[in-house]
């Protein structure tokens, strides 16, 4: 086969790849935007999230005593002032 044959069948092969690429790409949106809409259509509506809570203040409380010692501990141990 000529060359100019040749370039012609590789770029008709070129284009029928990229076409069935490009068409393989655009059934896949198409397929992911519907599953996306059934799923939105059909779960069930969020619950809103509940607001965290602030730990109470005396719920450190017990543990004060014990960082205040561990702190001095470390500060002492490393020669911090």
């Amino acid at each position: 086969m000529s060359e100019p044959g040749l370039m012609r069948e590789g770029l008709a092969l070129m284009v029928c790849g990229m076409g069935f690429v490009m068409i393989f790409l655009l059934v896949l949106v198409f397929a992911l935007r519907l599953m996306s809409g059934i799923i939105a259509r059909f779960s069930p509506p969020e619950a809103p999230a509940p607001a965290p809570r602030a730990p109470a203040a005396d719920a450190l409380a017990p543990l004060r005593p014990v960082i205040a010692a561990a702190l001095h501990h470390h500060r002492r141990l490393h020669g911090i002032h």
